[in-house]
């Protein structure tokens, strides 16, 4: 019974991250919006009433979505939630998530900005994650920076919580001002001119 249970276990993870894989591709393509439930379903051979067995509601599914964009994120950097990066390190992160970005995740990047915008009301079905989510990295950054000042790569007079809140913007209006204008503005480069400029500016 255990090997039966397995399987199906097994079953299960597989065609929720085939739902998440079919939503990410429709809603990159369609937005939110525009893509209800059943099409998602139809894509992966499923029926609507089983989506929502495995996600509960759209706004679950979307949530998954943003979850898997994000782990993805952390699997091309070789990177964990725990991961404790050099300030240089980090900063090449950023740089090289941007240049991938640029190059094949623009709708996907599109579809994270729209549904930040669209969950700003605290009353939004999604307002709590995209507060964490951002809390969280603030709270990396201020750790970041925390312990270059301990280990001597930045200055010890300046405000991490501060430097993590500029960061943070940094990320999201780069993303935005691309978004709107890709043509005459250079996501990689941007992000390369900055991170350079903030080490820089907090190196001792």
């Amino acid at each position: 019974m255990a090997g039966v249970k397995g399987q199906v276990q097994k079953r299960g993870v597989e065609r929720r991250r085939a739902i998440v894989d079919a939503a990410i591709e429709l809603f990159a393509r369609q937005g939110v919006r525009g893509t209800g439930v059943a099409a998602i379903a139809e894509r992966v051979g499923a029926t609507p009433s089983a989506l929502i067995h495995h996600f509960g509601s759209k706004d679950a599914l979307v949530q998954a979505v943003l979850e898997e964009a994000d782990r993805r994120a952390l699997e091309r950097l070789s990177a964990t939630k725990d991961a404790e990066p050099t300030l240089e390190q980090a900063f090449a992160w950023f740089v090289r998530d941007a240049e991938h970005t640029a190059a094949t995740e623009r709708q996907l990047a599109a579809l994270h900005t729209t549904l930040t915008a669209e969950n700003l009301d605290p009353g939004s079905g999604l307002h709590t994650w995209f507060r964490d989510r951002g809390r969280a990295l603030r709270a990396h950054l201020v750790a970041l920076f925390t312990r270059a000042a301990a280990d001597g790569s930045a200055r010890t007079d300046l405000d991490p919580a501060l430097l993590a809140a500029e960061t943070a913007a940094f990320l999201e209006g780069a993303h935005l001002l691309w978004l709107l204008d890709p043509e005459q503005v250079d996501l990689t480069a941007l992000h390369r001119s900055y991170f350079e400029g903030l080490a820089s500016r907090i190196s001792r």
